[in-house]
């Protein structure tokens, strides 16, 4: 049974795809996939009370395509192509519809375990991806074929620990950078277990009040991060901006980050 919080980040997705009729179709698909539904929430499972980290079932797949949507919309709106129209092989709703399915399966791997997860998410998902491309694209084998590998890119480089090209990989990898809020360390918070390694990742999200994405000043995508204590900053410099940095979306953002009531920080 999905959660209140799952729910309400799928009516915020789908409204912001009310132009968009095939990675809409896509979506509705995928939310209502009693396999994907469960492959998240047993990731989910071993990632907080196995593994001791933040949030990576469906709620977290959820914001990540959500904000992956509005950024790639963002773009378009400021006249900046994706890597599939810029090289005039795909259009900007097969770019819609590879992000929408990086977004929702990239940590499906976590069901595994920590090491290596990218490349996992990308073994598990491939089969849901397979049947939800057919199921939108029966006939057009040359649009399955651009999307899966554009998803399949987005989901193995969205660590950044592997080397991406494509626009579309680079915006989930900062779609992914950006879901750092309080709520994401909410349930890990309240389990009670000795101090480990890695908490520091817990208290600095829960740091996180509040991320902006929207219009730049001078770039298309602004990112705007409040926070309610200093130990957030570690979330934006050891996780937020190492993903910007290693993305091919980095030219087209600007970054701010501060504590709430006092000026921020630019970054970028």
């Amino acid at each position: 049974m999905k959660s209140v919080k799952e729910i309400s980040t799928e009516s915020k997705i789908l409204g912001r795809l009310k132009n968009h009729p095939e990675a809409l179709e896509l979506v509705t698909y995928l939310f209502d996939d009693d396999e994907l539904q469960e492959m998240q929430d047993y990731a989910n499972n071993v990632s907080i009370r196995r593994l001791g980290f933040n949030d990576h079932g469906p709620v977290h797949m959820r914001q990540v395509v959500g904000n992956a949507i509005k950024m790639l919309n963002l773009l378009q709106e400021s006249g900046i192509q994706t890597s599939l129209e810029e090289e005039k092989i795909g259009t900007f709703e097969d770019s819609m519809c590879a992000v929408i399915l990086a977004g929702l399966m990239h940590d499906l791997g976590m069901a595994i375990g920590r090491q290596g997860h990218e490349e996992m998410s990308a073994l598990l998902a491939q089969p849901i991806i397979d049947r939800a491309l057919m199921h939108v694209f029966p006939n057009d084998l040359h649009r399955r074929v651009i999307i899966r590998s554009v998803a399949t890119e987005a989901i193995i480089g969205h660590m950044s620990t592997r080397k991406i090209h494509s626009i579309e990989a680079g915006i989930i990898l900062i779609a992914d950078g950006c879901d750092m809020t309080k709520g994401r360390a909410r349930i890990p918070m309240a389990i009670n277990h000795a101090p480990r390694v890695g908490d520091i990742h817990k208290y600095s999200a829960n740091a996180i009040n509040r991320i902006g994405i929207h219009h730049g000043e001078n770039k298309p995508i602004r990112i705007d991060v409040e926070m309610s204590a200093e130990v957030g900053f570690f979330q934006i410099e050891e996780v937020l901006l190492t993903k910007i940095d290693s993305s091919p979306a980095k030219k087209f953002i600007e970054l701010y980050a501060g504590v709430e009531g006092q000026e921020k920080k630019c970054y970028l």
